[in-house]
């Protein structure tokens, strides 16, 4: 049996949408490598600098409300702003929300690869706590 690395993502097969899977040690890891699968089911970032930071913060919740909030801002603002984040750093806030971290590229500065997400799907959401680390898998509107 092959062993996965420690912190990761991956494309998951999917009939009509994309769905993904990240891992890390722990939890807000994982929501960074997921911010990074999001993003690179339909653009090649490579070659693309960073120009800009944002910062923003996530209101407590369930740990998928959590997740779900952060990868539905990178839709946002993709679709409002024009950016995409290259780096994430995602922190536990003091009032159990999450405190997110992005360098950003403009839209135009990487090529489209595949069918840009619309939304992020509550249906077979799953992101909770292992024996390894933390893991989640979602499935992205297109």
């Amino acid at each position: 049996m092959e062993r996965r690395p420690a912190r990761g993502h991956r494309n998951i097969p999917h009939t009509a949408d994309v769905r993904i899977e990240a891992w890390a040690p722990d939890r807000e890891g994982c929501v960074a490598e997921a911010v990074t699968a999001l993003v690179d089911t339909f653009v090649d970032t490579t070659g693309a600098a960073a120009g800009g930071e944002t910062a923003f913060r996530v209101p407590p919740g369930a740990d998928t409300d959590l997740l779900v909030g952060v990868l539905d801002e990178v839709i946002f603002r993709m679709d409002t702003a024009g950016e995409l984040p290259l780096e994430t750093e995602v922190r536990a806030a003091d009032d159990g929300g999450l405190a997110v971290r992005w360098r950003t590229t403009g839209t135009d500065a990487v090529e489209l690869v595949g069918a840009v997400p619309k939304a992020v799907s509550l249906h077979e959401l799953c992101f909770a706590a292992e024996s390894v680390g933390w893991r989640c898998a979602v499935t992205l509107d297109v």
